[in-house]
């Protein structure tokens, strides 16, 4: 008996092992990294129980940015309950809250109070142990989203605005990494958020 038929099943296990090896390797080359696009400006802001959160405070973790206002009438709760379906995927996947978190913040701190901007996430049925909704200096918060998001936030005279919806994905060390269009689901960015997770 030759050492090929005497091995036959060890010779197929490592054949298989190394063609297994040779997908994942290729496979970890084939999905390139997101560029690092720009570094977050640093911030400082109140949440829903009036404590202070800064950009340091949230990094560790992957983050989903949002810019938004409570009186909203059609793009901030459409956006807001597609963030709440990624809450769910993201738990789903063991990520939420540990490894992932959402940040919501206003641009109209005049009307949304700390309170209002509760009331709003709890609409959409936020949890606040891994998903921030931030109020602070307006023009700081409109600054921070276009220097470090290019998101543009008009007031008329009238106090209404007109913004961009978008959403940022940021890394753990703070930087903006890629940018969700309205067209973006629910799942694609729970999956984006998920591989850079892995990072």
């Amino acid at each position: 008996m030759t050492l090929l038929k005497k091995y036959k099943w060890t010779w197929i296990l490592l054949a298989i092992c190394v063609v297994l090896a040779g997908y994942l390797l290729w496979d970890s080359f084939a999905k390139p990294k997101l560029p690092v696009i720009r570094p977050v400006e640093h911030f400082s802001m109140e949440n829903v129980d009036g404590k202070t959160v800064t950009l340091e405070d949230t990094n560790g973790k992957v983050r989903l940015f949002y810019f938004f206002f409570a009186n909203c009438p059609d793009v901030c709760p459409i956006t807001t309950f597609r963030l709440s379906q990624v809450q769910d995927e993201l738990k789903e996947k063991g990520l939420f809250g540990k490894d992932a978190s959402i940040v919501s913040i206003t641009f109209d701190p005049e009307r949304d109070s700390l309170e209002n901007i509760k009331a709003f996430g709890d609409k959409f049925k936020a949890d606040y142990s891994g998903w921030y909704f931030l109020r602070g200096d307006q023009q700081k918060t409109i600054d921070l989203a276009m220097n470090s998001f290019k998101i543009l936030i008009n007031k008329d005279q009238d106090g209404n605005f007109v913004h961009m919806d978008l959403i940022g994905l940021v890394d753990r060390d703070g930087n903006l990494r890629e940018i969700y269009r309205p067209e973006a689901t629910a799942a694609e960015i729970a999956q984006g958020v998920a591989d850079l997770a892995k990072e």
